[in-house]
């Protein structure tokens, strides 16, 4: 077996044993979406309380989260305080393939939901006390948004297709976004040896959280995969995927822009969202160093 073949059988192999894990979570995700109905909840992001309770709901790992923020803030539901609290908060996949059996840093995943979400809770009060004077639209006015994980809508949807066919489709998509990434740490690895490659990434231990917010702004579930796959192999500080996380809204920024009518607005919400990853990441890296010496 050449080079080449060992190396594309252990990424196939390695990614193959998160794909269990990923078809049980996103069935378990659509369940709870089903029970919960997060787009009904026209009032829950509402009142003092709704960064805290904007950030509460983005830590939990489903993108349909930032998208139905997304379409809260389009409405005048929301103020953009709460809106940049729940994008922060989100980590889209990232959490989910921490857990996963075959990560082996499942100890970050607390420090990461710790960070984001204090991050995020005081980002968001003080862009709301900023934009205090602004007056949301009353909820009844305003007809019922729909959506979910993935942004569609599945209540015509039958039960195999919306528990089953979804999920498994998503956690396909998934898996090949992880068996390229594996891959391709692999094939880099093979060629300039993990200790090159860790000297070349401590030499641009500053630049990782500027790269990586760039990442986390692409709005994908991808984005997340990548870093989080990139920190899990060692290609990346946890500063670095702090920032990019941070800036990981999956869908929520895609459905955001929608409205060209807004670009001001939604430009307005990405230099936020990307200052405030910035500075989380180099916070989180700079600490990080701190302690380590």
């Amino acid at each position: 077996m050449t080079n080449f073949g060992a190396i594309f059988l252990d990424a196939l192999l390695d990614s193959l044993k998160i794909l269990p894990f990923l078809l049980v979570f996103y069935i378990i995700m659509e369940l709870i979406e089903n029970k919960t109905g997060i787009s009904s909840k026209k009032r829950i992001l509402e009142g003092q309380f709704a960064p805290l309770l904007g950030a509460a709901s983005g830590i939990i790992p489903q993108c349909g989260f930032s998208i139905m923020a997304s379409k809260f803030f389009d409405k005048n539901l929301i103020k953009m305080g709460t809106l940049v609290a729940v994008f922060i908060a989100s980590s889209d996949e990232a959490l989910i393939l921490l857990l996963s059996p075959d990560a082996k840093k499942v100890y970050v995943i607390m420090p990461i939901i710790v960070i984001k979400f204090i991050s995020a809770v005081l980002i968001g009060y003080l862009i709301n006390l900023f934009f205090r004077n602004k007056k949301l639209q009353n909820p009844e006015e305003v007809e019922e948004i729909h959506g979910s994980s993935c942004g569609h809508n599945h209540k015509k949807d039958s039960a195999v297709k919306t528990f089953l066919v979804h999920p498994l489709l998503h956690s396909l998509k998934i898996f090949a976004f992880i068996f390229i990434i594996n891959l391709a740490f692999g094939l880099i690895i093979a060629t300039i040896t993990q200790e090159r490659l860790t000297a070349i990434l401590q030499q641009g231990l500053w630049w990782q959280p500027l790269l990586a917010t760039f990442v986390g702004l692409i709005p994908n579930c991808a984005s997340s995969v990548v870093l989080t796959e990139a920190y899990i192999n060692a290609g990346i500080s946890f500063g670095a995927l702090m920032a990019g996380l941070s800036a990981n809204a999956g869908l929520g920024l895609l459905f955001l822009f929608k409205n060209r009518k807004e670009w001001k607005r939604n430009l307005l919400v990405l230099v936020i969202l990307f200052v405030a990853s910035l500075v989380i990441g180099y916070v989180t890296q700079g600490v990080q160093i701190l302690f380590q010496r």
